[in-house]
């Protein structure tokens, strides 16, 4: 297990105001907080480099960071204030959010010193930050691995022109990258998912997965000719709040476990991989994702919530 690499993850850390049958609470989230704390519930060294403030907010979200053993990258906490997402849950257990948000990089930010770096969300189109998050991505394309998820909001990013380009660019610069289906029917509304696939890795990276919800996840990889199907965990849906962040920290923590991912001699083996080398991979992201929809919120599983699960389905080791 390769817990002596370094993890960055590059984005939103923020307060998510949840509103369920008229009833609002505040909780903990943001993407890649989300992703972060996944990571590091798997025993990865991880840190988190985002943008809030020092009032009431950011330090709940210095607390939880600190609580689930995540280091936070110095300069942080220099916003103005932390930003909110407020979302609405349908009764379907479906979220949809409305941002108010500032969104930098503390000065000086570097990837230069970790292993493996994660980004994704408005944290890479919305500006200041969007630019500085691109120059972290080439950085650590240069000796590590990078993975992304688009992760779309639409409310802060735009419109589907407006964003596009940048999202293509840091795919090129990447090895591992995730979307939903629904973040490539905005992205390209009259293209097919599997179109997509195929055209995002043909920009560079090794492995693009594209996960369906209840009908699991397609990948395609460079290293073979034809697309995967990932069948869905079957579970009891508590709601879909960090389901895909928690399908990106299991893929990632089993990634670095079996050296594809946190160096550039990973980088060529996970180019040069078949199925049966990352299929694992997949599968403890798959059970990361189940365990996450199962609660409420944005549940972090670590190995012996994931260790559980497996024993009853060896098919899933």
């Amino acid at each position: 297990m390769s817990q002596n690499r370094r993890v960055l993850c590059v984005g939103e850390a923020l307060m998510d105001r949840i509103e369920r049958d008229g009833d609002a609470k505040e909780y903990i989230g943001g993407s890649l907080l989300n992703v972060a704390r996944g990571i590091a519930q798997l025993d990865h060294d991880t840190t988190l480099c985002s943008w809030w403030g020092k009032d009431e907010r950011g330090q709940k979200l210095s607390a939880a960071l600190d609580e689930g053993g995540v280091h936070v990258l110095e300069g942080t906490e220099g916003a103005d204030h932390t930003t909110v997402a407020y979302a609405h849950v349908d009764s379907e257990g479906r979220a949809t959010y409305e941002f108010d948000l500032l969104w930098d990089l503390p000065a000086g930010a570097s990837s230069a010193s970790f292993d493996h770096l994660h980004t994704g969300s408005f944290a890479a189109t919305v500006e200041p930050g969007g630019k500085k998050v691109l120059r972290l991505v080439k950085e650590a394309a240069l000796t590590g691995t990078v993975s992304y998820d688009p992760n779309i909001r639409p409310s802060v990013m735009g419109s589907p022109e407006q964003v596009r380009a940048r999202i293509e660019e840091i795919v090129s610069f990447c090895d591992i990258v995730k979307a939903s289906d629904e973040d490539l029917a905005w992205l390209y509304p009259e293209r097919a998912v599997e179109e997509v696939m195929r055209s995002w890795l043909a920009l560079g990276p090794a492995m693009v997965i594209t996960t369906r919800g209840p009908w699991g996840a397609y990948a395609r990889m460079a290293g073979e000719r034809d697309m995967l199907v990932i069948d869905p965990l079957n579970v009891e849906l508590g709601d879909t709040v960090g389901a895909g962040d928690s399908f990106m920290a299991g893929l990632i923590s089993a990634l670095l476990d079996a050296d594809l991912a946190g160096s550039g001699q990973a980088r060529r083996r996970l180019r040069q991989a078949k199925w049966a080398d990352v299929i694992p991979a997949l599968h403890q992201a798959t059970v990361t994702s189940g365990l996450t929809v199962s609660r409420l919120g944005a549940f972090s599983p670590n190995r012996a919530d994931v260790a559980r699960v497996t024993e009853g389905h060896p098919e899933l080791k």
